[in-house]
Order: C-alpha cells, then structure tokens, then sequence
C-alpha cells in the first residue's frame, strides 16, 4: 500500500501537462492533439457546482417517476444544451422508457391442508388466481446442450418447482465442467433468470424457486416494499408473458416436495396447489436522457458512458436522500467528461469514434432504463457498441481506504476483453495513478456488485464494460448522502480518469477485441 504523503502528491501531479503520453503500444496509429489538455478542464469547482445543486432538496430525492426525477432530466437536458452537444436522437434528448408499477401483491397459496401467506414462507411480485392439481419438480431446472432436467417432460400450463444450484457426480465433480469448478449454474445472480427462461421456454405457468442463498434477499426486498407502502417497478413491455415467478422458504419447499434437496430427478408430483394472490399495477411515467459526440473517422461505432440519473427518494418519514453520492456523482462526472469532449471537438480535435453521455433511470429499481435501452430500444446498434463505462458513485471514500485515499474499485474490465482491461491500466499509470482495488471484480465477492449497476446489461450483450466504483460508506442511500461530504479532489482526478480512458477507446485504430464473449 503506498503512502498517504505520496498520495497526496500524487493527486497534485495527477493528469499533469508535464506527463509522457501513452505508450505506442497503448496509443492509436494517427494520434490527435494531446488530450490532457481538455483533461484539465474536468475541475472540482465545476463539479462541485454541478452537484450542489443536482443533489439538493429541490430534487426531492430523484426517485424515478417523481416530480425530483423529472426536475433531474429537466437539469441534465439544459447542460448538454448549454454546452452545446447535440441530442443522440434527432431533436430529442429523451428516450422515454415505460414502466410499471406492480403493487405488493396480498393472498395466500394453499395446499395439502397448509395454507402459506405471501410473506411468510414466499414472497414474490407477481399475481395468480389459479389451481393445479400438479407439481412438477424439475430439479436444477437446466436445460442446455450437456445436461437437462426437461428431458421427456411436459410442464406446459403447469406449475414447476426448482431448487438452487448444479449437478455433481460421485466423485464431487460438477457434470457440467467435468471439474471441481462451479458453472454460471451456480451463481446466484446469473441462474435466477436462466432457470425462469428455461420454464418459460417449455410453457410453465409458473416457477416456485427455492434458494436458501437467494430466498434472504427477496424476503428483505418484500418486506421493505411492505413498509414503504410501494411496490416493484418492471418494464411496461415486458408485461406478464413469462411464468408467475414466486421465491420459497425451504420449510416450504418440503412441504411441498420433501426429497427435493436430495433428488436431482425430474418428477410429477400429484398435488392440489391453489393460488390466490392478488395485485395491481401503475403505469409509470419516466426517461434516459442521450447526448451524442459525433465521431470523425469512425462515426458509426461508439463508446457509451453511462451513469445513472434516479436515486430513492424520501424516506417514510419524509426526509430527502439527495444522493450526492449515489449517483450524484456519476451524473455531474458524466456531464464533464462531455464538456472536456465537446471542447476538443470545437478546437478540431473530437474523436474517431462517437460518444454517446446516457443517463439512465430506474437503476434503484431493478437497472430498468439500462434495460430498456439494450433490450427494447437500443438507439445505435448494439453490435457496433465498442464499449460502455458506467459511473456509479465515485465521489467518497469506503472505510477500508480511510488512510489512503487515492484508490478506485474498478469492475469488469477484464470480463470480456483483455484488451479493454490493459488499456486501462496503461492510461491509469501514465495520466493518473490513482491505485486500483479489483476486490469487487471476484467472481465469488459476496456483494455481487457486476451484477448490481448498469454496465450489466452491456455486459450480458458481449459489450466490453468498466463499472467504477468508490465503494458503500455509512451515508449509502441515506439521507445523509449529501453534497458537502463528497471528496471533489478525488471525484475531479477519478473523472480524469475516465475521460482519458473513454478517449483511448475512442482513438485507437482498431475496436477493442471481445476475446472472452460469454455464450
């Protein structure tokens, strides 16, 4: 770990003019003018006065679909206007992205003379009204080329129970790697929605899904629903197609299916289930806002840097989450690297490749606008998408880095392209030596944060992507994340960062190479 004195200089001699440029080996083959010069342009001060007011009180929390999230929009929209960047669609910043609001269901399922409230013993966010006089226990619920738990099985109109996990062999090998290593099968994030897709491939009606590692967090995300008096936001477009989808207890699931832990087997249970559980839903007003940097020589590929626009609102008592922070940050940091951009642009010298500045919404609740643009409407082609950085709280300091300050957790440059990874690491040593912590970016990190912000849905497309981060701290969707505590030293040196790293992206001869796409 390097010394705080050092650090400190460090930060002082950060991005400097006096710095070597990139090495050939890192740079394109036709350089343009040297970039540290609108680097330079990225200040604490225009940072700082960017962020006291974006998250101030009279944002109300940004919550998505609020009047604070709209007033939020309305900032951003009048930036790229004042800057002079022109909107990605013709004539329109905004992307309008549909939503809906399911409120938190009520009702109960019955069966075998036990009747479990939603709540206790499941919990889930969507409604049926319905009876089965089957179960089908479908195992891990995979399907795929090398193993299958559908095999001659006909679950279409019915009910499906499946359980968290893979197959092993005798020996303790995992059937699908043939190792000892686990598969995508077992990460808890990723197989959720695999599992759900495969029943609804066959035609379930609906997914029971037991999960002891999983069943906490959903059980947490009820219950807080329940208090708030709210309840979850999805994708208008993605309606109610796909299966009922409802998380259980393992008291439950034994109920249900007492053998399930220990049988791997497909098998038709004759059971009398009944569902009734009941909800509503809202339709819900909101938007991404899209700025475009046109590219010189390669306009038709494009780097997105992304962060996210919404945060929680107010608290059941009525106090503002400003969210200074989270993703305060991001949105001001985002907001400068275009300014840098646009200035190099109109002394002649943008760049090859064209920018898109997407400020996304409804991360908070669920990556929804990110979702939409990848999966509903995306506004250039995915396919000829090079990269997406994505901001999401760069501003403070986690408690692990008290002492050294000049640190940032970097997630996901090294998932999909070697490439993508090395340059980062070569402009971070040559303009900004800010120190790197890759502990988030373990496959097996408890926390799960590759899944949990907007690069993700970048990512699960093949697009190359880095999630920065400064880590949680005490003030982490509290009202207390405010404007005076962030760190706009670190938060003007960390954008620099991003900047310069968006522009070897932008300049270098040859796309970046997807070399570990995910199949």
């Amino acid at each position: 770990m390097k010394q705080l004195s050092w650090l400190c200089m460090g930060l002082l001699w950060a991005c400097n003019p006096s710095q070597k440029t990139i090495s050939e080996a890192t740079k394109p083959v036709t350089q343009h003018a040297d970039p540290k010069v609108w680097a330079q342009t990225i200040t604490e001060a225009e940072l700082k006065t960017h962020l006291y007011v974006y998250a101030s009180d009279e944002f109300e929390g940004r919550e998505t679909g609020q009047p604070g999230q709209k007033k939020a929009v309305d900032y951003i929209v009048e930036a790229y206007k004042k800057i002079g960047i022109q909107p990605l669609q013709p004539n329109n910043y905004i992307q309008k992205v549909p939503l809906e609001e399911a409120y938190l269901p009520q009702g109960k399922i019955t069966f075998s003379g036990k009747t479990f409230d939603i709540g206790n013993g499941f919990v889930g966010f969507d409604a049926l009204q319905a009876s089965f006089d089957q179960l089908v226990y479908v195992g891990y619920g995979i399907d795929d080329d090398q193993y299958t738990n559908y095999e001659e099985l006909d679950v279409a109109g019915k009910i499906v129970l499946i359980k968290a996990g893979e197959p092993q062999d005798e020996q303790g090998n995992y059937i699908l790697s043939g190792t000892k290593e686990k598969t995508k099968w077992s990460n808890p994030s990723e197989s959720i929605g695999m599992r759900v897709e495969n029943a609804a491939k066959h035609g379930a009606k609906a997914v029971f899904l037991v999960d002891g590692k999983n069943y906490p967090r959903f059980k947490n995300r009820f219950d807080y629903y329940k208090r708030k008096g709210g309840g979850q936001m999805d994708l208008k477009s993605a309606g109610n197609d796909g299966p009922a989808t409802f998380y259980i207890s393992a008291e439950m699931a034994k109920a249900l299916y007492v053998d399930y832990e220990q049988s791997d087997a497909s098998k038709i249970l004759n059971q009398n289930i009944e569902f009734d559980v009941k909800s509503s839903n809202k339709d819900i007003d909101s938007e991404n806002v899209a700025a475009l940097i046109k590219g010189s020589e390669k306009p038709n590929e494009y780097i997105i840097i992304s962060s996210h626009l919404d945060h929680i609102g107010k608290t059941a008592d009525g106090q503002i989450n400003n969210g200074a922070d989270d993703d305060g940050s991001g949105t001001v940091a985002l907001l400068e690297i275009a300014e840098a951009f646009k200035k190099a642009k109109d002394q002649g010298q943008g760049p090859k490749r064209s920018i898109i500045f997407l400020h996304v919404t409804g991360e908070e609740k669920g990556l929804l606008g990110s979702r939409y643009y990848t999966d509903v409407e995306p506004l250039v082609p995915l396919s000829e998408t090079v990269a997406n950085l994505n901001i999401d709280m760069i501003g403070r300091i986690d408690p692990k880095y008290k002492g050294d300050r000049n640190y940032l957790y970097l997630i996901g440059s090294d998932k999909l392209s070697t490439e993508l990874h090395e340059l980062s690491e070569a402009v971070n040593k040559e303009f900004c030596q800010i120190e790197f912590d890759y502990t988030y970016n373990d496959e097996n990190d408890p926390n799960r944060f590759y899944y949990r912000s907007d690069h993700y849905n970048f990512a699960k497309n093949n697009i190359p992507i880095i999630f920065y981060f400064n880590g949680t701290h005490a003030d982490y969707h509290a009202p207390s994340d405010t404007a005076d505590k962030i760190n706009y030293d670190l938060l003007e040196n960390r954008t620099r960062l991003i900047f310069h790293t968006a522009w070897e992206i932008a300049e270098r001869e040859n796309r970046l190479v997807v070399d570990k796409a995910s199949k």
